[in-house]
Parts: structure tokens; sequence; C-alpha cells
């Protein structure tokens, strides 16, 4: 009687061990869902708000302005500066590509953002043009503006890249107006290569990185302040796109570190102010 007891319980202990041990990896799983899926409003904001696709008009249509305010100011510039042939600086994904097809098919497969299927996203070359970009980019081409994409879309993925560009119908589009990452993230050394050569009337970007090195690994607050400081520049020099889905934005509230997507939602709850 008292083994067979013992054999109940043991038989009970295992099955028990069982159920505890699939729950609790339904659990994980399910944690791991849940924390992709705060991304999936920012996703249907790019995909299906009007109001995204007005920021978008809006901030192209003052890009628009800026070039032709540039052209009634020419006389008011010093004489070398007049002759300097000019150029527009632009950042590629989400600024004039729309990526967040790739973006939805990481949450449906609960994916998170993982190199190999960005390069085959980028392989695709199935990319649309942001709303906007591609009139404003023929429009300052026809002024005689060079349009240089300076992006930090890995060197193998030039050609994609060019082609994915040319496809949707943007102009001025080469080996050497695509500049993409070959050593350092920074983008700093290659608007200093094109502004050594032109006059860069305006630059667009979605990321403050696409702007200017003062922003790079900055903490919330100080990217705050450092965007306070040169408040002036917005609008006139410095154009933003909308991008909810990622960026610097979000990696400054994560310190910057290398965390678990269960680490990052915590990271996320705790940024978050209440009343």
């Amino acid at each position: 009687m008292k083994n067979r007891l013992l054999l109940s319980f043991s038989v009970f202990t295992l099955l028990f061990s069982l159920y505890f041990s699939v729950w609790n990896s339904a659990q994980q799983k399910t944690a791991i869902k849940t924390d992709l899926e705060y991304q999936i409003g920012a996703i249907l904001y790019v995909q299906k708000a009007a109001e995204y696709r007005a920021l978008c008009y809006q901030a192209f249509n003052w890009a628009k302005r800026m070039i032709d305010e540039d052209e009634k100011n020419l006389k008011k510039l010093p004489k070398s500066e007049r002759r300097r042939p000019r150029a527009v600086i632009v950042d590629i994904d989400e600024t004039v590509l729309d990526n967040s097809p790739a973006q939805a098919y990481g949450v449906i497969n609960n994916k998170p953002f993982n190199l190999p299927d960005w390069y085959a996203w980028g392989e695709m070359r199935k990319a649309k043009a942001v709303p906007g970009a591609v009139d404003f980019a023929n429009y300052a081409y026809s002024k005689g503006i060079r349009i240089f994409y300076i992006s930090n879309r890995d060197e193998i993925q030039k050609q994609a890249t060019i082609d994915n560009l040319k496809n949707v119908g943007f102009p001025d589009v080469s080996e050497e107006t695509v500049i993409l990452r070959q050593q350092e993230s920074s983008k700093e050394s290659r608007r200093r290569m094109v502004a050594s050569k032109y006059r860069v009337v305006v630059l667009l970007g979605d990321n403050l990185n696409d702007f200017a090195q003062q922003f790079e690994k900055k903490s919330v607050e100080d990217r705050f302040a450092e965007t306070d400081k040169i408040r002036q520049v917005w609008g006139e020099r410095f154009i933003v796109l909308p991008n909810p889905m990622y960026g610097d934005w979000e990696n400054a509230i994560y310190a910057y570190q290398r965390l678990t997507e269960e680490q990052k939602a915590q990271k996320r709850l705790e940024a978050l102010e209440l009343p």
C-alpha cells in the first residue's frame, strides 16, 4: 500500500512538473509576443492614418519652401557661396522609403529586428515611397539641386537600394549619390563630404542623428536639451519626418543597451509619465 502511494505521488509530481514546464514555456512565449505587439499601433499609424500622410506632405511641402527661400536669398550670400552648387541631403528609411511592411512582418512572425530578414526585405526592392517624397526630390532636381541619399543601410545593400529608389521614381540615384554605411554608424563624415563640395540647402530625416552629431548616443533628457538649443533650425534647415515605429528615440529609453524583449518592455513601462 505504501509503495502504491509513493508511486502515485511520484506520478502526480511528474505530471505537475510537466504541466508547469509547459505552462511556463507558454507564458514566456506569450510575454515575448506581447513585447513585440507594442509596435502594432505605430505600424498601423504609418500604414492606415491619414494624419501620417498629412505630416509627410507637410514636411516635404515645407522643404520645397526652403528651396524657394534659398533662391530668393541668394544675393544675400557671400559671392563664394553663391557660386557653389546646391544639394539636399535625405535619409532613406522612413524618410523617403517606407519599410512598415518589414516591421509588420516582424510582429506577425514574432521576430525582433535581425539582419537576415532586413537584408531579405531590401533584396525584394518593394519599399514604397513615403508620401510626398518623390515629388519633393523631383522638384529639387528640377532646380538643379543634387540629391544625396545618406543611409545607415549596409554597403552590401547598395544595389538593391539604388534599384528600389529608381523603381519608385526618385531622381539623381547613383553610386555617387547613394551613400551607405561602410564602417561607422555616425553620418557626420558623410555629411561633411557632401558639404565640402556643395552648399547644402536642407536636410531631411526621421532620426535626430540624421542631422547632427550632437544628438548621437544621448539620453532622453539630453536629446530634449539639444533639440531645444537649436529650436530655430527646425523647419529652416532641418526637417523631421514622423517615425513612431523605431529609432534612437526608443534606443535612448533603453540607454543604448543590449536588452532582451522582456527587459525592453520593462524599460518602456518605467519611462511612462503618469498623473
